[in-house]
């Protein structure tokens, strides 16, 4: 003869039974959560083979302790074309602005010039490119929750990832451009739905030689901080960078690098553009700008 359970016995055997479910279903999702080393290796992946022809004209508004400086810049097939469009918040003077013109067009006069641009570029991005591809050995992650995107920082609507990291003692750097990594630590946010790196904040925990000391040494508590979102569908660019950094040069001479940047107003332009066509964009560009402000002016006299 079967006893029916009562009301209460059922819900204690639920309960009962529901305990080792939620468990296992738990231990599943803790299960297909990536280690955060494999998420940064992701996104440094896509970071460093992401080929985008997409060329933008944009601002990139720099503050220093000795004052700001804002220019006016555009990406060319060549090199990135830029002029100072204003200075401590004050537009050039028409002579200033001249003077500008005239220190831009000597790329598109002689071309030695241009070649050496070209390759200063090129070294940068060389550079860039093996600090990226070093964070995912440079460090040990850990996950620290999530961040909403503010628009500037990441794709819009999208949730980052907050990863703490630290220095990895089993790190050895292969080139004097890595060991500044070797004293840093911070968090990083990946966006996981572009796997891409939206903010990089690292403060130095210790004294860092590069050039294996002989080439000079980074002070403690320096900060390194860069911020890139989505700026155009599917196109990521640096919105923000900011460097406080001390130390010496050949030992001797003193470094001392202040700044912030914010770069903005991003427009897309046409992806042939050559560095010639580039130069006379901005002219007009700073032309309209600067009607449009005189315009402005005689309305509010």
């Amino acid at each position: 003869m079967e006893i029916p359970l009562s009301r209460l016995q059922l819900v204690r055997w639920t309960l009962i039974l529901a305990v080792p479910l939620v468990l296992c279903t738990a231990a599943a999702q803790q299960s297909l959560v990536a280690p955060p080393v494999e998420l940064v290796r992701q996104a440094v992946q896509n970071e460093t083979r992401t080929i985008d022809s997409a060329k933008y004209m944009f601002r990139d508004h720099k503050e220093t302790p000795q004052g700001s400086q804002t220019k006016l810049m555009v990406e060319t097939c060549d090199a990135m074309a830029g002029i100072v469009v204003a200075i401590n918040g004050r537009p050039l003077s028409p002579e200033q602005r001249q003077a500008e013109y005239f220190r831009e067009e000597r790329f598109v006069q002689n071309p030695e010039e241009l070649k050496r641009k070209q390759r200063q570029e090129k070294d940068t991005n060389e550079r860039i490119t093996r600090i990226l591809k070093a964070l995912p050995d440079a460090f040990l992650y850990e996950y620290d929750g999530t961040a909403a995107s503010d628009g500037r920082v990441g794709k819009p609507g999208d949730d980052l990832m907050r990863l703490k990291f630290r220095p990895n003692p089993k790190y050895d750097p292969p080139s004097h451009v890595e060991q500044v990594l070797t004293g840093m630590q911070g968090y990083i946010l990946v966006d996981p739905h572009q796997e891409r790196i939206a903010k990089i904040d690292g403060s130095l925990a210790k004294d860092v030689g590069f050039g294996w000391g002989f080439l000079g040494h980074l002070d403690h508590g320096g900060h390194f901080l860069v911020e890139q979102g989505e700026v155009d569908n599917g196109h990521w660019e640096i919105t923000r960078m900011a460097l406080a950094l001390t130390g010496k040069v050949l030992l001797v001479k003193s470094l001392n690098i202040k700044s912030t940047e914010v770069f903005s107003d991003f427009r897309p332009v046409p992806s042939t553009l050559t560095f010639a066509q580039g130069l006379d964009l901005l002219k007009k560009q700073e032309a309209t700008t600067a009607e449009n402000r005189e315009q402005n002016s005689e309305t509010h006299q």
